[in-house]
């Protein structure tokens, strides 16, 4: 009784109740004190997320920043971070440039004052960037600037456009080599199409016409460096598909298809259009005060600029298809697009996840109806009905990683950077981006046989690397038959080179587990093995007790002095034998090296630095010798030529053979493959490429900061590399021609191929060459 009288003092049910009714009018749970982000970091924060959510309007979005900035403008603080935050913007996020300027054009219509010191602020950086000659982001600044075309008095931003095709006009007189004069109209053709779309009054389209007018006369022109970076290489009397695809050419044809249209340019968004129920604001923004446009001055003299410039050719995986599922070139939509894409690609290669994702969502940044909806099946496609848009976002921006992959003569940053941008947007977004991939792979493979051999090499790179990231699975058996066709066939090499790269990343037990039946034999015994084979433990091998016996003092690290009497006796045994005798020690004490080191590629590399005076010694003394060391090298690692790679590099880079050694010992003869068929073998093209890669990077490395003579021995060991390449590979399509000659091939068909592959080798080194000695003209040109 008394424990039910305690409960009842203490608070029974009622006070319970009472007490809950309490907690709901006085919450006693400990409260998170409220944070009101500063004014600068939420306008940051609005204008970085522009048009990146479906989910909201964008005119919504742009009103509400702009009536921030128009109410506290005041504030000095919001005042500098929005004039240094929109330059920023247009900049490193080009996708969102004319939702920004929607943002500035609606501040206008409340605060004009807001536009003079912006104006200035871009006109100013716009001066500076033409001066150093920093080309993107003087393409960017105008384009900003055409979008802000309807608040600017007079001509606004044409009489710019002029002045910058006046400077073409001069380069291209002077040269029709010049590639400056070509980026000047490239960049106006680019800025023109914003103009139109920002402006409603056709006083404009007699400026456009006038200066697309004066732009044919250059952009309809072929540049004379245009075949070198074609991506296809096909057989002469044959057109390649991209012959008429000069960017700028594509360009001036679809402008003046748009002005025949009435500037339609219906991909573009135009977030100043206010929707029906917003009439009052599209007064204000027709009625709003219009502002002079700041002089920005191009000066008689323009520069290249940091990055090398050169023709561009526009590149699609997805052409020919029967159903369109990225723009025609026919459409402005598919260089105005791409244009973005590449530049937000280049722009944000410090954080890839970041650009997979502006990939991914593309379709917020263009106008409605421009894409289907995402990860729409290809096949679907058939069911979209009237003239309704087939363009599918994932294939237009795969599309785009893939021109720049397949970029000639390089793309701006490190292929690798382009390979993670795709592995990113497929982990994003797998469903809609695994489908498009899987397209562009079978478009890419079934035309290997027509791409330029550098960018086949590079597709073999990204196919391996991307599947490496996603466990190595392929449909394999579409391929099934190409395994049965002969090593020198494009497509057998390729999946051979495919698979080699396959085991690089992994290893071979896991590869082979990955492959249907036909595949199998491709992948040996040998390849399975972590270490190979010791050719001297089989005592049937010539010098076997002596190969054995300088393997064990490397092993244990012994002196030079307990060497050399086993290295004396090979040299008496291989007299008494006729062979060579300093080939024949190489050969033994070289594989010893590739065996004692074996383990892993510090293990050669210290076994290497310890016996580098021998090395050294052996490679000085004759040609034949540092023949024998890349052979010894490349026979230990035959099942894994990667490896055997990466030993000659450091080889190289030890000076115990030279770039020439390694020319001569690829392409000269049959030590890399007889009858021409080492031209098919992608890791023979890997050696050869990454050698002269390292010659031409160590000349421009001199040159930059080197002395005169210093100079002049690189220039001419550079020019001797690529004399001995040219020399090499002639000899091999000559001795293909000939129709008399039996030991180049089996059959007919196989001396055609072994013809092809030496003249697309005799294309890649040729183009690099010509660059090189452009690259020489310009220094010497302006030192």
């Amino acid at each position: 009784m008394a424990d039910y009288d305690r409960r009842q003092s203490g608070g029974g049910y009622n006070n319970r109740k009472r007490r809950h009714r309490d907690d709901d009018e006085f919450d006693r749970r400990p409260q998170r004190r409220r944070y009101d982000a500063p004014l600068p970091v939420r306008i940051r924060k609005q204008l970085l997320g522009l048009a990146e959510s479906p989910l909201r309007h964008w005119h919504e979005e742009v009103q509400s920043v702009a009536h921030i900035v128009a109410d506290h403008y005041d504030d000095q603080d919001l005042r500098t971070s929005f004039l240094e935050l929109v330059p920023q913007i247009v900049i490193e996020q080009p996708l969102k440039t004319p939702f920004v300027a929607a943002v500035v054009l609606v501040l206008n219509s409340l605060k004009p004052d807001v536009l003079d010191d912006l104006l200035a602020r871009v006109a100013t950086a716009t001066e500076e960037k033409v001066k150093v000659g920093e080309w993107r982001d003087v393409k960017l600044y105008l384009k900003f600037l055409a979008c802000l075309q309807s608040c600017l008095e007079g001509d606004g931003l044409f009489p710019v456009l002029e002045g910058l095709f006046s400077r073409a006009v001069d380069l291209q007189t002077a040269s029709s080599d010049d590639t400056i004069g070509t980026e000047l109209v490239k960049i106006i053709l680019l800025t023109i199409p914003y103009i139109m779309a920002a402006t409603v009054p056709p006083q404009w389209h007699h400026k456009a016409a006038e200066l697309m007018d004066k732009t044919d006369v250059i952009a309809s022109e072929p540049h004379a460096l245009q075949v070198l970076i074609d991506p296809y290489d096909v057989e002469e009397g044959v057109d390649s598909p991209t012959a008429s695809m000069s960017v700028i050419g594509l360009l001036q044809k679809q402008l003046q298809g748009e002005a025949a249209n009435g500037w339609e340019l219906s991909c573009l968004p135009r977030p100043w259009q206010m929707p029906l129920e917003e009439v009052e604001q599209q007064e204000k923004l027709d009625n709003a005060q219009k502002h002079a446009l700041p002089s920005i001055s191009i000066p008689q003299k323009v520069v290249a600029g940091p990055r090398p410039l050169f023709p561009e050719v526009y590149l699609s995986v997805y052409i020919n298809q029967d159903i369109e599922s990225v723009p025609p070139v026919s459409n402005v939509a598919s260089s105005l697009i791409r244009d973005c894409l590449l530049d937000t690609i280049n722009i944000l290669d410090f954080n890839r996840v970041a650009t997979a994702r502006f990939l991914i969502d593309l379709d917020c940044y263009f106008a409605p109806g421009t894409f289907v909806k995402r990860a729409t099946p290809f096949d679907r496609l058939r069911d979209v009905e009237g003239d309704r848009s087939t363009w599918k976002p994932e294939d237009v921006a795969v599309d785009a990683v893939f021109s720049l992959i397949f970029s000639l003569p390089t793309p701006e940053h490190k292929l690798v950077y382009y390979h993670s941008v795709l592995t990113e947007a497929c982990k994003l977004a797998p469903a809609a981006v695994a489908p498009s991939l899987g397209r562009a792979i079978r478009h890419s493979y079934q035309n290997v046989h027509r791409l330029d051999l550098e960018l086949y090499h590079r597709f073999l790179d990204w196919f391996t690397h991307h599947l490496s990231n996603f466990g190595f699975m392929w449909k394999w058996t579409e391929w099934a038959d190409d395994v049965r066709l002969s090593e020198l066939d494009p497509r057998a090499a390729f999946i051979l080179g495919a698979l080699d790269k396959e085991i690089r990343l992994s290893f071979a037990q896991r590869i082979k587990g990955t492959l249907p039946e036909p595949y199998q034999a491709l992948i040996g015994p040998e390849k399975e093995q972590d270490t190979p084979d010791f050719k001297y433990d089989d005592d049937n091998v010539p010098f076997a007790a002596e190969g054995r016996e300088i393997a064990a003092l490397l092993k244990r690290k012994a002196p030079e002095e307990e060497i050399q009497p086993v290295i004396d006796r090979i040299h008496s045994a291989a007299l008494n034998e006729l062979l060579h005798p300093l080939t024949s020690s190489t050969d033994v004490f070289m594989t010893a090296v590739c065996w004692v080191g074996s383990k892993s590629l510090s293990h050669v590399l210290a076994c290497i630095e310890r016996t580098k005076d021998r090395l050294l010694d052996a490679g000085a003394a004759s040609e034949a010798a540092r023949a024998q060391i890349i052979t010894a090298v490349t026979a230990y690692w035959s099942a894994h030529p990667g490896v055997a790679i990466s030993i000659i590099e450091k080889l190289l880079n030890y000076s115990i053979i030279t770039p020439g050694a390694v020319i001569d010992w690829a392409l000269v003869g049959d030590r890399a493959g007889p009858n021409g068929r080492a031209l098919s073998k992608a890791w023979v093209f890997e050696l050869v490429l990454n050698t002269v890669v390292k010659v031409t990077g160590r000349l421009r490395q001199v040159v930059s900061g080197g002395t005169a003579d210093g100079t002049e021995q690189e220039v001419a060991a550079m020019r001797g590399l690529f004399k001995s390449i040219e020399d090499a590979l002639t000899t091999w399509v000559r001795y293909a021609e000939d129709s008399m000659t039996d030991d180049i091939a089996t059959s007919e068909s196989e001396r055609d191929l072994v013809k092809r592959w030496g003249e697309k080798w005799l294309r890649v080194f040729r183009r690099r060459s010509v660059i090189e000695e452009g690259f020489l003209f310009e220094n010497w040109a302006t030192s």
